[in-house]
């Protein structure tokens, strides 16, 4: 009988992280002889993966009190669908990835009206960086069976809360064995062996678009004037945005193109890459370019998480939460000024400064385990549903 499986994620990189989970769920299934079927919230990522897809979350995604406003209404009306498809036809297990609140949303009614269907929860909320909602971070716990953790010290914090939580490595370091090297990557996108040439990228939300490119973008004008014959290249996240980014190159006066498709190309055939926080900064450590990475919110946003929520974090990005220390600048807020990343960029385009984030990658590598991420979350999840690989 055939099994069915729901996973539930959100935004560009949650789709991403579904998509490995979907094809390695398809893979280890065909070895056990066992036939399933994915059911998900996601995107065209996950869709192409072979899920079928209930809503497109990726469209509606945010972080942020204020930012988040404009997309209440299309999340509550997803998770509705969601939950009442899923009351209609339960599912075998439920897998919930990353974003947050609409997955604690949907794994607070699986416990109450699913109550026998096993859940899991793979790429746990940043509760175990923020630590400023215990309550949220009872109810991860509660609504998981088992959190699949992908960094060290987010196992250790849900483990410490009372989490079945089991440190599997994370899915990146198995998509980055198939990533283009900075020779094939040049050659595909005509860029000359000794070109200096920065990726940028601004932006996989609408928020993140109005706070983020602008300031990207001039850093990248400040660095042209210094050095001249750079090259600037700008993956497109998702079609919405080409006209704003393209209006943008066009307002910076940038000697920049948009690039379609994987970034990966992109990012694999650039000296360093200017960016904002997310999944985004380990792909690039991964391929070994140096980066700057900002974040920025609405302002309302900010003086609250600080001022009322007491919000302090030690950093924000992925390379530098593997082991919790800085390998790649951050700038946050204030401190993310066009000056702050275009004088950071350029130290980092000096030699001394790029061997040594890369010394200090292979480190960071080594810490978040080896491959097969994907395939052992796959196993784990199909045991739970007696099927032995």
């Amino acid at each position: 009988m055939k099994k069915r499986i729901f996973i539930s994620t959100g935004e560009v990189s949650g789709d991403l992280q579904g998509a490995l989970l979907v094809k390695a769920l398809y893979q280890q299934a065909e070895k056990a002889g066992a036939e399933i079927e994915i059911l998900a919230l996601g995107g065209d990522r996950m869709e192409a993966a072979g899920a079928k897809l209930l809503g497109n979350t990726t469209k509606i995604g945010s972080i942020g009190i204020v930012e988040g406003l404009p997309y209440l209404f299309p999340t509550l009306s997803v998770q509705r669908r969601a939950k009442r498809y899923l009351q209609e036809n339960p599912p075998d297990i439920v897998v919930m990835i990353d974003y947050s609140d609409p997955n604690i949303s949907i794994g607070l009614h699986v416990r109450k009206h699913l109550a026998n269907v096993p859940t899991a929860y793979f790429i746990a909320p940043q509760e175990w960086v923020v630590r400023i909602n215990e309550k949220k971070t009872q109810w991860i716990v509660q609504i998981s069976d088992y959190i699949y953790s992908v960094f060290p010290g987010e196992a250790e914090y849900y483990k410490s809360k009372g989490g079945n939580a089991v440190l599997v490595g994370h899915p990146l370091v198995d998509r980055m064995k198939n990533a283009p090297d900075r020779a094939t990557a040049r050659e595909k996108l005509g860029i000359a062996p000794d070109q200096t040439t920065i990726v940028l990228l601004p932006a996989s939300r609408q928020q993140e678009i109005k706070y983020m490119m602008p300031v990207i973008f001039e850093a990248a004008q400040q660095i042209q004037s210094k050095v001249p014959d750079v090259r600037f290249l700008v993956p497109l996240s998702l079609e919405k945005y080409r006209t704003e980014i393209a209006q943008g190159i066009q307002d910076y006066q940038l000697q920049a193109e948009i690039i379609e498709g994987s970034p990966l190309d992109a990012i694999a055939a650039s000296d360093l890459a200017i960016t904002k926080s997310g999944t985004v900064n380990l792909e690039i450590a991964l391929l070994n370019v140096p980066q700057v990475i900002m974040y920025r919110l609405a302002p309302i946003t900010f003086w609250i998480a600080k001022n009322i929520l007491k919000l302090k974090v030690p950093f924000v990005s992925p390379p530098n939460l593997v082991e919790m220390k800085e390998i790649v600048p951050e700038f946050i807020q204030n401190e993310a000024t066009p000056e702050n990343l275009a004088l950071s960029a350029l130290g980092l385009l000096q030699p001394e400064k790029r061997e040594k984030t890369i010394a200090d990658y292979q480190a960071m590598r080594s810490a978040l385990g080896g491959e097969g991420a994907c395939d052992r979350v796959a196993r784990s999840i199909l045991e739970q549903l007696a099927i032995v690989v």
